[in-house]
């Protein structure tokens, strides 16, 4: 599969015809989710994109939004990949934590597609009316979160009194809200105009207060 144009952000091309009707599909809706929305695109924009047809689409995914969760799962899986290495190379749990939040912020920085289909379309979703489309992949993300927010308790690292899941629901919510402001900010001219240094000594700011005084400060 051709997988650069998803995290390098770069413009998408035509689905190559050498893919399955399965990949050219999931290519096609992530494209035209990105670009036109997810409640303006439709299954036969997406078979036609893809050089198939509807009963295909029906076929692997089920319905447009099964599509749409197949699209998060595969972005979640290969972040997953690049999680764990820079988790593996990091010494302490907050060193650990504060090599996840880069690489997501990376990672999202260079793909502005992904960041809006995950922070402009996904959370516009709701199966069946009720609840946000969530998928395993970001649950699995909350738990590896979750797991080292714990260790760094553990360790001392944490300030005491302070929540763990509200401390990770801070820095969820904020690489959300600052990735999606600056998406807002190139197609509508929102007032979002700062950079990834900006963006990163947010996270330094949250990092420095929570943390105790004897873990050292996190740089930006």
């Amino acid at each position: 599969m051709n997988e650069k144009p998803f995290f390098a952000g770069q413009p998408a091309a035509e689905p190559r015809q050498d893919l399955s009707s399965h990949d050219r599909i999931l290519e096609s809706a992530r494209t035209l989710f990105a670009a036109d929305g997810y409640e303006s695109t439709t299954t036969s924009a997406i078979a036609r994109r893809a050089g198939t047809s509807e009963s295909q689409l029906i076929k692997h995914f089920g319905s447009k939004e099964g599509l749409l969760e197949a699209i998060f799962t595969q972005a979640w899986q290969r972040l997953a990949v690049l999680l764990e290495q820079a988790i593996a190379q990091a010494a302490t749990p907050t060193a650990k934590l504060w090599a996840l939040s880069e690489v997501m912020i990376s990672v999202l920085e260079r793909s502005p597609e992904l960041s809006t289909l995950l922070f402009l379309e996904g959370r516009r979703i709701r199966r069946h009316g009720h609840v946000a489309l969530l998928t395993g992949g970001f649950l699995q993300l909350v738990d590896v979160i979750d797991a080292l927010l714990h260790a760094m308790r553990e360790a001392g690292e944490i300030k005491p009194g302070l929540d763990l899941q509200a401390i990770r629901s801070a820095l969820i919510g904020m690489l959300e809200g600052l990735l999606r402001d600056q998406i807002l900010a190139q197609r509508f001219s929102f007032p979002a105009l700062y950079g990834g240094g900006e963006l990163r000594a947010c996270f330094a700011v949250l990092f420095e207060g929570m943390l105790t005084r004897e873990v050292a400060p996190v740089s930006p």
